[in-house]
Order: structure tokens, then C-alpha cells, then sequence
């Protein structure tokens, strides 16, 4: 049976543009685009996880909308990753490359020219048609 992974995304906004994230080489997806984020820890709810994730992967604060974006289920070769995606908005910060090897600011409609991890690809395609300021 395959194992499932509880993860949470960031569509972090600034200037009406979403910051996109490449993954590094020797990583499971590796040198595709995603949303930052992470795996939720046991004892945390999914905007603490997110909030965690974000300041250790980019270095940044954010404030994040309390609704939920978009869900995702996909099965992966390595197990089913559970992505929970939140619109969230820069607080303070640069964002930095700790594990990610490029970033990229995109207006919604700019999202289809890069490749993205399967699992994003659904909070993708409704940043495509809805734009940031709706859900």
C-alpha cells in the first residue's frame, strides 16, 4: 500500500504575481515547478505548516488567507501526495534559495510556460481562469 503524504502549498502574491518555485536536481520531481510548501507535521494544522514551511525553504513571513484554495490528490511512483494550496500574501522578506534552484514572479496568465509538478496543476489551472483576487 502506498503511503500518504499531507502536504501544503503556498500562492504567494505580491504585485499582482505568484511566486513559482523550480526544484533542485537529485529530488523526487526534480526540476519541476511548484508552489512552496511542505509536508504537515503531526501535531500541526495545515497554516502552521505553511507558515513553517515557507520561512524555513524561502526565508520569508507571509500572511495567509484563512480559506482553503484548491485540493489535490495525485499518485505519485513514491505514494499519494494530499496538496492543500492557500493564497498567501508577502509580509516581509526576500524570498532566498535554500532548496529550490530558480524562482520566478508570473501573472496568472504567464503560469502555463513553465512545468509544474502534477499535483499543482490544478491550482494552476484555477489561478489561470480566476486570476489571485478570486477564489
Amino acid at each position: 500500500m502506498k503511503k500518504e503524504i499531507n502536504v501544503v502549498g503556498a500562492i504567494i502574491i505580491k504585485d499582482n504575481k505568484i511566486l513559482c518555485c523550480k526544484r533542485g536536481p537529485g529530488r523526487a520531481l526534480e526540476n519541476l515547478w511548484e508552489f512552496p510548501g511542505g509536508k504537515i507535521e503531526n501535531t500541526e494544522t495545515k497554516i502552521q505548516a505553511l507558515k513553517r514551511e515557507v520561512a524555513e525553504e524561502l526565508k520569508i513571513d507571509v500572511q495567509i488567507e484563512e480559506f482553503e484554495f484548491e485540493f489535490c490528490r495525485y499518485e505519485y511512483e513514491f505514494g499519494f501526495v494530499n496538496l492543500t494550496t492557500f493564497i498567501c500574501h508577502l509580509e516581509k522578506g526576500v524570498p532566498r534559495l535554500t532548496e529550490h534552484t530558480d524562482i520566478k514572479w508570473l501573472a496568472p496568465q504567464q503560469l502555463s510556460s513553465i512545468e509544474w509538478a502534477p499535483a499543482d496543476i490544478p491550482t494552476v489551472e484555477k489561478l489561470i481562469k480566476n486570476g489571485v483576487g478570486q477564489r
